[in-house]
Protein backbone atom coordinates (compact mmCIF):
# COMPACT_ATOMS: atom_id res chain seq x y z
CA UNK A 1 0.00 0.00 0.00
CA UNK A 2 2.90 2.33 0.75
CA UNK A 3 4.25 1.78 -2.77
CA UNK A 4 0.82 2.42 -4.29
CA UNK A 5 0.41 5.65 -2.30
CA UNK A 6 3.84 6.86 -3.37
CA UNK A 7 3.07 6.05 -7.00
CA UNK A 8 -0.22 7.96 -6.78
CA UNK A 9 1.47 11.03 -5.27
CA UNK A 10 4.21 10.95 -7.93
CA UNK A 11 1.60 10.68 -10.67
CA UNK A 12 -0.35 13.61 -9.23
CA UNK A 13 2.81 15.72 -9.05
CA UNK A 14 3.68 14.93 -12.67
CA UNK A 15 0.15 15.80 -13.79
CA UNK A 16 0.35 19.14 -11.96
CA UNK A 17 3.72 19.95 -13.52
CA UNK A 18 2.41 19.08 -16.97
CA UNK A 19 -0.68 21.20 -16.39
CA UNK A 20 1.42 24.18 -15.25
CA UNK A 21 3.74 23.79 -18.22
CA UNK A 22 0.84 23.73 -20.67
CA UNK A 23 -0.72 26.79 -19.04
CA UNK A 24 2.48 28.81 -19.33
CA UNK A 25 3.04 27.88 -22.95
CA UNK A 26 -0.49 28.75 -23.97
CA UNK A 27 -1.59 25.17 -24.78
CA UNK A 28 -3.38 24.55 -21.50
CA UNK A 29 -6.62 26.09 -20.23
CA UNK A 30 -8.02 28.83 -22.42
CA UNK A 31 -7.17 32.50 -21.77
CA UNK A 32 -9.26 34.66 -19.51
CA UNK A 33 -11.70 37.29 -20.73
CA UNK A 34 -10.15 39.89 -23.01
CA UNK A 35 -6.74 38.24 -23.30
CA UNK A 36 -4.83 35.71 -25.34
CA UNK A 37 -1.60 33.80 -24.79
CA UNK A 38 1.23 33.62 -27.31
CA UNK A 39 4.58 31.88 -27.21
CA UNK A 40 7.62 34.12 -27.62
CA UNK A 41 10.26 31.38 -27.50
CA UNK A 42 12.03 32.86 -30.54
CA UNK A 43 12.83 36.14 -28.76
CA UNK A 44 16.52 36.37 -27.76
CA UNK A 45 16.98 36.56 -24.01
CA UNK A 46 20.75 36.44 -23.51
CA UNK A 47 22.02 33.39 -21.65
CA UNK A 48 18.78 32.92 -19.75
CA UNK A 49 17.08 30.79 -22.38
CA UNK A 50 13.84 31.65 -24.21
CA UNK A 51 11.90 34.68 -23.04
CA UNK A 52 8.79 34.16 -20.97
CA UNK A 53 5.50 34.03 -22.91
CA UNK A 54 3.76 37.34 -23.46
CA UNK A 55 0.14 37.74 -22.41
CA UNK A 56 -1.74 39.87 -24.90
CA UNK A 57 -4.88 41.85 -24.08
CA UNK A 58 -7.42 42.98 -26.64
CA UNK A 59 -7.31 46.51 -25.24
CA UNK A 60 -3.62 46.89 -26.12
CA UNK A 61 -4.47 48.73 -29.36
CA UNK A 62 -6.74 51.15 -27.50
CA UNK A 63 -3.91 51.81 -25.03
CA UNK A 64 -1.35 52.62 -27.73
CA UNK A 65 -3.77 54.89 -29.62
CA UNK A 66 -4.64 56.77 -26.42
CA UNK A 67 -0.95 57.21 -25.71
CA UNK A 68 -0.41 58.52 -29.23
CA UNK A 69 -3.27 61.00 -28.75
CA UNK A 70 -1.92 62.62 -25.61
CA UNK A 71 1.59 62.55 -27.03
CA UNK A 72 0.18 64.60 -29.90
CA UNK A 73 -1.49 67.02 -27.47
CA UNK A 74 1.87 67.63 -25.80
CA UNK A 75 3.86 68.04 -29.02
CA UNK A 76 1.19 70.41 -30.28
CA UNK A 77 2.02 72.81 -27.45
CA UNK A 78 5.65 72.89 -28.53
CA UNK A 79 4.98 75.13 -31.56
CA UNK A 80 1.61 76.67 -30.77
CA UNK A 81 3.15 80.06 -29.93
CA UNK A 82 5.52 80.14 -32.90
CA UNK A 83 2.56 80.24 -35.29
CA UNK A 84 1.44 83.65 -33.97
CA UNK A 85 4.77 85.01 -32.74
CA UNK A 86 4.19 88.49 -34.24
CA UNK A 87 0.88 88.81 -32.38
CA UNK A 88 2.26 87.57 -29.08
CA UNK A 89 5.20 89.97 -29.30
CA UNK A 90 2.73 92.85 -29.21
CA UNK A 91 0.42 91.22 -26.68
CA UNK A 92 3.14 90.46 -24.12
CA UNK A 93 5.43 93.37 -25.13
CA UNK A 94 8.43 91.07 -25.56
CA UNK A 95 10.90 90.55 -28.39
CA UNK A 96 11.04 87.66 -30.86
CA UNK A 97 13.80 85.92 -28.91
CA UNK A 98 11.55 85.61 -25.84
CA UNK A 99 8.79 84.07 -27.96
CA UNK A 100 11.29 81.65 -29.51
CA UNK A 101 12.21 80.45 -26.03
CA UNK A 102 8.65 79.18 -25.61
CA UNK A 103 9.51 76.44 -28.10
CA UNK A 104 13.23 76.11 -27.36
CA UNK A 105 12.46 75.29 -23.73
CA UNK A 106 11.25 71.89 -24.96
CA UNK A 107 14.74 71.06 -26.23
CA UNK A 108 16.52 72.52 -23.21
CA UNK A 109 14.39 70.67 -20.67
CA UNK A 110 15.02 67.31 -22.31
CA UNK A 111 18.79 67.34 -21.74
CA UNK A 112 19.01 67.34 -17.92
CA UNK A 113 15.74 65.53 -17.16
CA UNK A 114 15.98 62.53 -19.48
CA UNK A 115 18.31 60.69 -17.08
CA UNK A 116 16.12 60.80 -13.93
CA UNK A 117 13.00 60.14 -16.01
CA UNK A 118 14.60 57.05 -17.59
CA UNK A 119 15.56 55.83 -14.12
CA UNK A 120 11.96 56.37 -12.96
CA UNK A 121 10.60 54.45 -15.93
CA UNK A 122 12.90 51.52 -15.14
CA UNK A 123 12.10 51.51 -11.42
CA UNK A 124 8.40 52.39 -11.31
CA UNK A 125 7.16 51.21 -14.70
CA UNK A 126 4.75 52.51 -17.29
CA UNK A 127 1.77 53.34 -15.09
CA UNK A 128 3.54 55.79 -12.79
CA UNK A 129 5.40 57.39 -15.71
CA UNK A 130 2.22 57.76 -17.76
CA UNK A 131 0.30 59.29 -14.85
CA UNK A 132 3.06 61.82 -14.19
CA UNK A 133 3.25 62.69 -17.88
CA UNK A 134 -0.50 63.29 -18.04
CA UNK A 135 -0.51 65.31 -14.82
CA UNK A 136 2.31 67.59 -16.02
CA UNK A 137 0.76 67.96 -19.46
CA UNK A 138 -2.60 68.95 -17.97
CA UNK A 139 -1.03 71.24 -15.34
CA UNK A 140 1.04 73.07 -17.95
CA UNK A 141 -2.05 73.77 -20.02
CA UNK A 142 -4.03 75.00 -17.00
CA UNK A 143 -1.20 77.38 -16.14
CA UNK A 144 -1.28 78.80 -19.66
CA UNK A 145 -5.06 79.20 -19.45
CA UNK A 146 -4.43 81.62 -16.58
CA UNK A 147 -1.67 83.49 -18.42
CA UNK A 148 -3.71 85.24 -21.12
CA UNK A 149 -2.90 88.74 -19.86
CA UNK A 150 -0.27 91.13 -21.23
CA UNK A 151 1.59 91.24 -17.88
CA UNK A 152 1.81 87.46 -17.39
CA UNK A 153 4.45 86.35 -19.88
CA UNK A 154 6.40 84.75 -17.01
CA UNK A 155 3.38 82.60 -16.18
CA UNK A 156 3.17 81.59 -19.83
CA UNK A 157 6.80 80.51 -19.72
CA UNK A 158 6.16 78.53 -16.53
CA UNK A 159 3.26 76.71 -18.19
CA UNK A 160 5.36 75.97 -21.25
CA UNK A 161 8.17 74.64 -19.06
CA UNK A 162 5.73 72.32 -17.28
CA UNK A 163 4.47 71.00 -20.61
CA UNK A 164 8.04 70.52 -21.81
CA UNK A 165 8.77 68.47 -18.68
CA UNK A 166 5.84 66.23 -19.55
CA UNK A 167 7.44 65.69 -22.95
CA UNK A 168 10.50 64.12 -21.32
CA UNK A 169 8.27 61.45 -19.77
CA UNK A 170 6.35 60.88 -23.00
CA UNK A 171 9.28 60.48 -25.38
CA UNK A 172 10.77 57.56 -23.46
CA UNK A 173 7.58 55.51 -23.37
CA UNK A 174 6.75 54.23 -26.91
CA UNK A 175 9.36 51.47 -27.04
CA UNK A 176 8.63 50.33 -23.47
CA UNK A 177 4.88 50.40 -24.11
CA UNK A 178 5.30 48.32 -27.26
CA UNK A 179 7.56 45.73 -25.61
CA UNK A 180 5.33 45.31 -22.53
CA UNK A 181 1.90 45.24 -24.16
CA UNK A 182 2.57 43.63 -27.56
CA UNK A 183 3.87 40.39 -29.01
CA UNK A 184 7.10 39.96 -30.95
CA UNK A 185 5.47 40.48 -34.34
CA UNK A 186 3.61 43.63 -33.22
CA UNK A 187 6.32 45.62 -31.46
CA UNK A 188 7.42 47.66 -34.50
CA UNK A 189 3.84 48.59 -35.44
CA UNK A 190 2.91 49.55 -31.88
CA UNK A 191 6.08 51.62 -31.44
CA UNK A 192 5.46 53.48 -34.70
CA UNK A 193 1.89 54.31 -33.64
CA UNK A 194 3.15 55.58 -30.30
CA UNK A 195 5.74 57.80 -31.97
CA UNK A 196 3.37 59.03 -34.68
CA UNK A 197 1.42 61.35 -32.38
CA UNK A 198 4.58 63.21 -31.41
CA UNK A 199 5.63 63.69 -35.03
CA UNK A 200 2.47 65.32 -36.41
CA UNK A 201 1.51 68.26 -34.16
CA UNK A 202 1.73 70.78 -37.00
CA UNK A 203 -1.30 69.14 -38.64
CA UNK A 204 -3.55 70.32 -35.80
CA UNK A 205 -1.70 73.14 -34.07
CA UNK A 206 -3.00 76.01 -36.22
CA UNK A 207 -6.71 75.36 -35.66
CA UNK A 208 -7.25 76.92 -32.19
CA UNK A 209 -5.10 79.90 -33.24
CA UNK A 210 -7.23 80.84 -36.26
CA UNK A 211 -9.40 83.14 -34.14
CA UNK A 212 -6.36 85.09 -32.98
CA UNK A 213 -4.99 85.70 -36.47
CA UNK A 214 -8.41 86.65 -37.83
CA UNK A 215 -8.85 89.34 -35.15
CA UNK A 216 -5.40 90.82 -35.72
CA UNK A 217 -3.34 92.46 -33.01
CA UNK A 218 -6.01 94.95 -32.02
CA UNK A 219 -8.54 92.15 -31.63
CA UNK A 220 -6.11 90.31 -29.37
CA UNK A 221 -5.74 93.28 -27.07
CA UNK A 222 -9.51 93.82 -27.01
CA UNK A 223 -10.33 90.15 -26.56
CA UNK A 224 -7.72 88.37 -24.50
CA UNK A 225 -10.16 85.52 -23.96
CA UNK A 226 -9.38 84.30 -27.48
CA UNK A 227 -6.01 83.14 -26.21
CA UNK A 228 -7.63 81.54 -23.19
CA UNK A 229 -10.04 79.71 -25.49
CA UNK A 230 -7.17 78.24 -27.50
CA UNK A 231 -5.54 76.97 -24.31
CA UNK A 232 -8.81 75.43 -23.16
CA UNK A 233 -9.02 73.63 -26.47
CA UNK A 234 -5.56 72.21 -25.79
CA UNK A 235 -6.61 71.29 -22.26
CA UNK A 236 -9.44 69.11 -23.57
CA UNK A 237 -6.88 67.15 -25.60
CA UNK A 238 -4.44 66.87 -22.68
CA UNK A 239 -6.61 64.76 -20.39
CA UNK A 240 -5.21 61.38 -21.33
CA UNK A 241 -5.87 58.27 -19.26
CA UNK A 242 -3.21 56.51 -17.23
CA UNK A 243 -4.46 52.93 -17.73
CA UNK A 244 -1.05 51.35 -18.31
Amino acid sequence: MGDNAGTTQDGSAREKEAHDGLSLSGRGPGPGPGETHVECSNIPNGDSGPAAPTRLYKRRWLVVFLFSAYSLSNAYQWIQYGIISNILMKFYSVDAFAIDWLSMVYMLTYIPFIFPVTWLLDKKGLRVTALLANALNCAGTWIKVASARPDLFGVTMLGQFTSSLAQVFILGMPSRLASVWFGADEVSTACSIGVFGNQKPETFSHKPMDGLTSHGTSGLFAKGHQLTTSHRSTLMKSRGPGAF
